[in-house]
């Protein structure tokens, strides 16, 4: 079926010719909760821009120990290894909440930012973005606390999936936040306890994202500030 629009924040940015003559290229293909779409060192045939839902690329040690590195919604796309000329992938890509993607070929994309110069000045600063989260999911893994880091996350998962219901549990997060189940537990309380959220079963709801951004602290907010100084707006906007 030929794709005529989107809803992917970052192409929505481009010029309106040159995204006309880039989304014929695209096929929109459903993805669910639990999909690995590629493992580490799979050749890479295709990238995606995600339209919703949420998904997370994924280290892993040797030991099988596994730990987010990062995490995508519809403000971008999983594959910027492409965008680098890379052709293998260095992580997991794991779908952990389910919604439409536009998927194109590697071939087609890096055409397309041969002879589309918004693309390509685009696709860059976007990966710079995504270098500034991981920057930023470092740094908060070695200074913050847990109750910081999963003030951080709710909030990144909030940003990208625009909305307060979040189907998440917590095997989920103790991978998100590199840390035990057990420790999750007790920080979701501890959340819970200032009124920020309120947790059930496999669902946390957020009830307060001001207070929220205050447990995060400095751990939230330089990447997305980077990505709306470069790109455009992060969350959605009430006429989005």
């Amino acid at each position: 079926m030929r794709v005529s629009s989107t809803r992917n924040r970052l192409l929505q940015t481009l010029p309106p010719d040159e995204l006309d003559r880039l989304l014929p290229l695209f096929e929109r293909v459903t993805v669910r909760r639990g999909d690995r779409l590629w493992s580490i060192g799979q050749r890479l045939d295709c990238a995606y821009f995600i339209e919703g839902g949420l998904s997370s690329n994924v280290a892993v040690t040797s030991e099988g120990r596994r730990v987010e590195v990062g995490c995508f919604g519809r403000e971008g796309m999983v594959g910027t290894a492409i965008v680098l000329g890379v052709d293998h992938a260095p992580h997991e890509l794991v779908v952990q909440v389910g919604g439409p993607w536009l998927r194109i070929e590697v071939e087609a994309l890096r055409h397309a930012m041969q002879t589309g110069p918004a693309l390509y000045s685009l696709l860059l600063r976007y990966a710079h973005t995504v270098m500034m989260t991981v920057s930023q999911t470092a740094l908060s893994n070695g200074i913050h606390t847990v109750e910081e880091r999963l003030a951080r996350w709710l909030l990144m998962a909030q940003d990208r999936l625009d909305t307060d219901e979040l189907a998440l549990t917590h095997d989920f997060l103790s991978i998100m936040l590199a840390t035990q189940r057990s420790t999750v537990t007790l920080a979701i309380q501890a959340l819970e306890g200032y009124g920020a959220i309120r947790a059930q079963r496999a669902q946390i709801t957020i009830r307060d994202r001001d207070m929220l951004c205050d447990l995060a602290g400095n751990s939230y907010g330089p990447a997305e500030a980077e990505y709306e100084r470069l790109i455009g707006p992060f969350r959605q906007s009430s006429s989005d």
